[in-house]
């Protein structure tokens, strides 16, 4: 059942991994699109030229198409980020059970020493007394 239990362990850690590194790549979208967004608008706030006027015009028509992608990348990084929580969730239950899994193991395997070195302490003391016995009878019998 351990092992079971490690290779699900295993199965959320890659699945986590995963998640998280597209996590981090939409996020990198999300901070270049908004980047991008601020230098254009900077630029035409520098722009003192007549085609200020239809630079801006350009920019609001495309900050609408802008603002709609950047919007649709917060829900999906909140969507990741939700995810990636109950992944972290589901990751740390089965570490929880698989250590307390190990845990019993090692448990069971040191109970397993005690009672072999006890069963061991018995039969060299049989022995002892059975060489005790032999060694009184042959002096009696001398």
């Amino acid at each position: 059942m351990l092992e079971v239990k490690q290779r699900e362990l295993q199965s959320k850690r890659t699945e986590l991994f995963e998640i998280t590194e597209h996590l981090a790549v939409k996020r990198t979208m999300l901070l270049a699109q908004q980047r991008l967004l601020q230098q254009v608008i900077e630029e035409v706030a520098r722009n003192k030229s007549k085609e200020k006027f239809a630079q801006q015009q350009l920019l609001l028509k495309s900050s609408q198409v802008n603002d709609k992608r950047i919007k649709e990348l917060k829900i999906e990084v909140a969507s990741l980020q939700a995810r990636q929580r109950e992944k972290i969730a589901e990751f740390l239950k089965i570490k929880r059970f698989t250590e307390a899994l190990e845990k019993l193991r090692e448990k069971a395997k040191q109970e397993f020493i005690a009672e072999q070195e006890k069963l061991e302490q018995k039969e060299m003391d049989e022995r002892a007394a059975l060489r005790f016995a032999r060694r009184m009878i042959a002096a009696e019998s001398a």
